[in-house]
């Protein structure tokens, strides 16, 4: 990780966001894999509909992503109160699944057709159609939930901007 950021031409502040973006990310993918796993699982053995799924498997990797960022990416932000910040996090999440069901519905009904033309068995081309839009939309709002978190529930009160949330 410090290689990757000491390599790009960055201030020490922009090195040490680009460095939490990184961290960020990587707690995500761990947040995907859970998200994946348990939305398949419901999905799959247990045909639970995509739109039921998802959310399900969106919100445990909310919970995991906010304590793993809360303890290894933003670890100065444990002087502040758990609560309200799952609260904000929690929020933004929210906001964040509703980008995530919108991609995730949009992204399946357009890859749709080019699967179904690709893979011949019905429920394996829906499961392939409803992941390929689930990580999609995973991708996209990995961007919102990193800015609105670092600007609102992790950002460290000294170095706020004016203006921003607190």
């Amino acid at each position: 990780m410090v290689g990757i950021t000491q390599a790009l031409p960055l201030s020490p502040r922009q090195r040490k966001e680009a460095k939490r973006f990184i961290k960020f990310a990587t707690v995500g993918v761990a947040g995907m894999i859970a998200h994946l796993t348990i939305f398949n699982i419901l999905l799959v053995v247990f045909r639970v509909p995509a739109i039921i799924a998802n959310p399900i498997g969106f919100s445990w990797a909310v919970v995991q992503n906010f304590l793993l960022n809360r303890r290894w990416t933003f670890p100065e932000s444990q002087a502040h109160a758990i609560g309200k910040q799952l609260g904000q996090f929690a929020l933004i999440s929210v906001v964040g699944l509703g980008i995530n069901l919108a991609i995730q519905w949009i992204v399946a009904k357009l890859a749709d057709p080019i699967v179904a033309s690709m893979v011949h068995d019905d429920h394996l081309a829906h499961v392939i159609t409803e992941n390929v839009g689930v990580i999609f939309a995973i991708g996209v709002v990995l961007f919102w939930n990193f800015g609105a978190n670092r600007l609102w529930t992790f950002r460290s009160k000294a170095a706020a901007p004016a203006g921003t949330l607190s």
